[in-house]
């Protein structure tokens, strides 16, 4: 199958009824709140997405994502490279209705005015909860060393004389 655009948004409901499913790419230039978190990405965001309907009448979209970003290391400042892959399933629900209703196996998605999903919105979120909260490399492979990093001389200050030395004085006295 020939790798494709993806597009921006669906009617979930009529891409169930037709057992619609979408196999393509998403370049990072497209995601702004993913290129905030990422220095770099390798190749493009591959994506597959699923819509039907499953055993109790509700429509499912269920898909993966996979994409290879670099990050900092949050211990040594250096680039990592990370392979993010992840499989999700959204049940889509009404604009401001409950979702109760719904299995825990499924995530919630809001319609839009239209009665639409933005799919490019659900590939991102999943990258971005893709990525673990404080990326390190391994302790082997990570460049940091124990050693204690000084910046510049730091003065010595005079010594203050202690406020609580007349009280030391008073009680002396007393």
């Amino acid at each position: 199958m020939q790798k494709v655009k993806i597009p921006i948004t669906i009617d979930p409901c009529k891409a169930a009824q037709r057992r619609a499913s979408y196999d393509g790419v998403i370049a990072l230039e497209e995601l702004s709140r993913l290129q905030q978190v990422v220095q770099d990405q390798v190749g493009e965001i591959a994506v597959t997405i699923r819509c039907e309907t499953d055993q109790q009448g509700l429509v499912v979209v269920r898909g993966n994502v996979q994409a290879k970003v670099t990050v900092l290391c949050q211990r040594c400042n250096d680039e990592l490279g990370l392979d993010l892959e992840q499989d999700f399933a959204y049940s889509p629900v009404g604009f401001g209705t409950e979702s109760e209703e719904l299995p825990e196996c499924y995530d919630v998605v809001e319609l839009d005015e239209e009665g639409e999903i933005n799919l490019r919105q659900i590939v991102e979120d999943e990258l971005i909860l893709a990525i673990p909260i404080v990326p390190k490399h391994t302790e082997a492979s990570c460049s940091f060393s124990d050693k204690p990093v000084s910046f510049g001389d730091i003065e010595e200050q005079e010594s203050k004389p202690n406020p609580f030395e007349i009280l030391k004085q008073l009680k002396k006295d007393s």
